[in-house]
């Protein structure tokens, strides 16, 4: 592999977290937070938390509503009511299942 310097390395992989986020954000919506959980055991507000705790650990105040605005781009609720459906049963099932160890 080429040397990559470390500030080289930040800019990579920030530019892939802002695709994954576009990706989600604008080309699937149709995927579901608790589909996202189910599969690969992280959804959008896994994300938006995430980016709530790093902002934190660096001196930037930022509660749950200010990181999900941030990652959706919009107020959550307003995502939730655009784009999210009521899950189903077998959903419902599989993430009680795939989630008991989650924390």
């Amino acid at each position: 592999m080429t040397d990559i310097n470390a500030q080289k390395m930040i800019e990579i992989e920030a530019a892939a977290f802002r695709r994954l986020q576009q990706h989600l954000m604008s080309e699937r919506t149709d995927v579901q937070n608790i589909d996202m959980m189910n599969l690969a055991g992280f959804c959008r507000n896994c994300l938006s938390r995430w980016m709530q705790e790093e902002a934190n650990a660096r001196g930037i105040e930022m509660d749950k509503a200010q990181g999900r605005e941030l990652f959706y781009g919009m107020p959550f609720e307003h995502w939730r009511t655009t784009y999210q459906t009521e899950a189903n049963e077998h959903q419902k099932a599989t993430f009680k299942n795939a989630t008991k160890d989650h924390h």
